[in-house]
């Protein structure tokens, strides 16, 4: 869920989610419910437009035991959006490392281009489980060779405290309906001990570039939707992969 929100609502087990209703899979003992949602729906046919997107998940267990962890995320989205970071300021991964919430945004504030929320539960040997919240910022981390750089911060506080700073790269792909690949490499959480069990982000940065408003995320809509498919692979080796669809209105 530390991995990168925009990607994480892809996943969908073997279902396809359609409207703006939450998806429940179930895997085995391994239940993901998640939720995505764009604004405005209401988007030109044939050039690309601002949009504000909002992802939330959960990730549970049937019994109740500790879930396994999320490794990585590998998402392919609709070629009908894009990742506009040019003129962005940018962070780097060693000025989020072992910083708190508050000095992680001290040190990029300009470079923010998401906030939200994250719990990650973690268990220890022979301890209870217990649950360790953060609010999470994700940074522009800069364009190059052709890759878009994001860096998702995550701060968590007692009874545990650590930094968790998740990389993400996006690339330009050509694969059908699909256009833009993300892959998160998610690293090992309380010495490989925690997993992240909910998250909810909101991307909706904004900023001017040469003298002209900028949007960092955006979409247009020829066809009355857009798609995404993502997989996710957790720390016992298993693998969830599935798609998801969302209603646009066409203009112009």
């Amino acid at each position: 869920m530390l991995a990168i929100g925009t990607s994480l609502f892809a996943i969908a087990g073997i279902a396809i989610a359609k409207g703006e209703k939450p998806f429940v899979v179930t895997l085995g003992n391994l239940r993901i419910t998640g939720n995505g949602t764009f604004s405005p729906t209401t988007l030109p046919k044939n050039k690309l437009a601002p949009i504000t997107l909002n992802v939330s998940g959960k990730v549970e267990t049937l019994d109740h035991t500790h879930p396994p962890a999320l490794k990585e995320l590998v998402v392919e989205a609709d070629k009908n959006g894009a990742i506009n970071a040019k003129g962005l300021p940018v962070c780097t991964s060693g000025k989020l490392q072992a910083q708190t919430t508050e000095k992680a945004r001290a040190a990029c504030p300009s470079a923010i281009v998401g906030e939200g929320q994250a719990a990650v539960e973690v268990e220890f040997p022979e301890q209870k489980p217990f649950i360790a919240k953060s609010d999470i910022l994700a940074f522009n981390g800069g364009v190059k060779g052709g890759k878009t750089t994001i860096f998702v911060h995550a701060y968590l506080t007692a009874p545990v405290s650590a930094a968790v700073v998740t990389t993400v790269k996006v690339s330009k792909v050509h694969n059908g309906r699909y256009g833009l690949k993300s892959v998160a490499t998610v690293p090992k959480i309380a010495g490989g001990y925690g997993s992240p069990v909910s998250f909810s982000l909101r991307i909706a940065r904004k900023f001017t570039y040469k003298g002209k408003q900028q949007s960092y995320l955006l979409a247009k809509c020829p066809d009355g939707h857009l798609l995404a498919k993502g997989t996710g692979v957790f720390s016992d080796n298993s693998r969830l992969t599935g798609s998801l669809v969302r209603a646009c209105t066409p203009k112009g």
